[in-house]
């Protein structure tokens, strides 16, 4: 039986070099046409369409990624080459316990999508 769930539509500049960025994520593909694209990693899902005239210096895309271990996950995204940095694509910032107590760290994608990376109590 498939578990309902919902699912974040990111936009893609480019579908080939967001795949390519997410594949150094531990994403694989999942399925790709000429106007959309699904990720996956684990249990996670990221689907795309192309938006090629998007800018992302303006954008205002996101999404939240729960994870139970985001350590790992920060790690990984780290470990691929995706720098520290207040500025710039793409960007990660270090987890930090939030005023709403969990601790958070955010992943800003090439096309300025920014991923708050959540997580969750074990």
């Amino acid at each position: 039986m498939t578990e309902d769930r919902a699912l974040p539509n990111l936009p893609s500049r480019d579908l080939l070099v967001t795949r390519s960025f997410y594949e150094r994520l531990g994403f694989g593909e999942h399925y790709r046409d000429d106007r959309w694209m699904t990720l996956h990693r684990g249990t996670l899902r990221l689907e795309f369409f192309l938006h090629p005239e998007l800018d992302p210096s303006t954008s205002a895309f996101q999404c939240t990624v729960r994870v139970s271990d985001l350590d790992e996950l920060w790690e990984a995204i780290h470990a691929a080459g995706v720098p520290v940095r207040d500025t710039g694509f793409p960007r990660l910032h270090e987890p930090q316990p939030q005023s709403w107590g969990l601790r958070a760290g955010f992943l800003i994608d090439p096309d300025g999508t920014q991923l708050t990376l959540i997580g969750e109590p074990r």
